[in-house]
């Protein structure tokens, strides 16, 4: 098992004691980490679930944990079967491990409403977040340099096909960064334990992982003796069902997606308007960019711009107080098979804002001009994939020569295509509205369906 000095012990409500090196806790103080104390983990789902305001600092943390039992489960292994395995070393483990606790030191508030479900910033693990934050201006750059990790740690949080991982070997990545590896098999835990929500997963899952000598992919060993490791298998497609749960129950919630696009929508507004530069984001709490909006709303006002001034600091009450956009449409995937990709191209990510500003005044003014009453209108278009993923993480099954992804088998394991269908049918597209009066949101919904031919809403207020 790897050794490792025990400088200090944190104390985890979902996994006890978390072991810290003197090298790790001076991480953990710089300011760039300590600002995850107040990014929450699953964003607006505290409004949902109360419970669910655990944060991004925590699940670092856990996450450096688990990918320290991983390090340990590859080393065990490798000393029952050399021939085949790697082991990781110790200036190896002290590499990923901190390249698991800075994982998600790039994520914004709400980020994943912003970049993944709304498409108006480029994600947060992209290769430039990662090198503006630790560049040397940075305290957090200049204690990783001074620690002589920066340049290392930095490649193994590259995408995987970045020519900047030029000599990182795949494991290093994947034991943090793949399907099934250390970051869900925390945040799954957390995000149950958090929201109340039960999870059934045997974590002798762990147990399984090891490294491939050739290729140098981290893979569960599911052969013994030639045959399938039936409970193993049944454990990853566990994992995969509770990740899917998860996303059904709490990720794509109606209410937090609500949420959401509020804060997006004043994303937009404010970045549209100049009166935030994008850069400013990335430095905030979850707090603060609700402040930061607020005080952007106010220079509207001060600027010439009151109707837009007014409509930020309204949106930010609204947000503060609970006060969500309500359904008025919903356009399933299973329903709108054939616009889809139509809705998808004409409203989602940069370049769409003019398209969803235009198709929501007009339905706006339509409202208007049948019942005189002043509406707000978002149209709210996800992603077409979501964070759907393909099932990366390698397998060794029995009498293969070598580790394949488990998409590879997955005409042998009819679950997998069913996940992946099913996953692809939470996409909804929604059109939200700013009134509870009913009687409104089903004349947006009327008018709405002039806007978007061809779809089909399978919401009735």
């Amino acid at each position: 098992m790897t050794q490792r000095k025990k400088k200090s012990v944190l104390r985890d409500p979902v996994h006890g004691d978390v072991y810290l090196s003197e090298e790790e806790l001076q991480v953990i103080d710089t300011p760039e980490f300590q600002r995850l104390r107040g990014v929450r983990q699953l964003g607006a789902a505290y409004l949902v679930y109360p419970g669910a305001l655990h944060t991004r600092f925590e699940h670092s943390i856990g996450t450096l944990h688990l990918t320290q039992r991983l390090i340990d489960a590859v080393n065990l292994n490798f000393e029952l079967s050399p021939s085949t395995c790697l082991s990781v070393s110790a200036e190896e483990t002290r590499l990923i491990r901190m390249a698991a606790l800075l994982h998600d030191v790039t994520h914004i508030p709400f980020g994943h409403n912003i970049e993944d479900q709304s498409g108006l910033l480029e994600r947060h693990d992209s290769p430039g977040r990662f090198e503006g934050l630790l560049a040397p201006r940075r305290s957090l750059g200049r204690k990783l340099g001074e620690l002589g990790l920066v340049g290392d740690v930095g490649r193994i949080l590259l995408p995987l096909d970045h020519p900047g991982r030029a000599g990182v070997p795949p494991y290093w990545s994947q034991l943090l960064s793949d399907t099934i590896c250390s970051d869900i098999l925390d945040y799954l835990a957390r995000d149950a334990y958090f929201t109340g929500l039960k999870l059934g997963i045997d974590e002798r899952l762990i147990n399984y992982f090891k490294v491939d000598r050739r290729s140098g992919n981290l893979y569960i060993d599911l052969a013994k003796s030639e045959l399938l490791r039936e409970d193993i298998l049944s454990e990853i497609v566990r994992v995969l069902e509770a990740r899917y749960y998860f996303s059904e129950r709490v990720y794509y919630h109606h209410a937090k997606v609500s949420a959401g696009a509020l804060v997006a929508r004043l994303t937009e507004l404010c970045l549209g308007a100049g009166l935030v530069a994008e850069r400013e984001l990335y430095d905030q709490t979850d707090q603060s960019l609700l402040e930061l909006y607020a005080q952007a709303g106010e220079r509207a006002l001060t600027q010439g711009q009151a109707s837009l001034g007014r409509r930020i600091l309204r949106l930010v009450e609204r947000f503060r107080s609970r006060t969500l956009f309500k359904r008025a449409c919903v356009f399933p995937r299973p329903l709108n098979l054939a616009v889809q990709d139509r809705l998808v191209e004409r409203f989602f990510a940069r370049g769409r804002a003019q398209a969803r500003a235009e198709a929501e005044a007009r339905i706006a003014d339509l409202v208007r001009f049948a019942t005189g009453q002043e509406v707000e209108v978002i149209v709210y278009c996800p992603a077409a994939r979501m964070q759907l993923k393909e099932v990366e993480t390698h397998v060794r099954w029995p009498k293969e020569p070598a580790p394949r992804p488990l998409a590879d088998y997955a005409e042998r394991v009819p679950r997998l295509a069913d996940l992946e269908r099913s996953y692809r049918d939470l996409w909804k597209f929604y059109v939200l509205v700013d009134t509870h009066d009913r009687d409104l949101q089903r004349k947006v919904a009327e008018i709405a369906a002039g806007e978007f031919p061809g779809a089909v809403n399978a919401y009735s207020p």
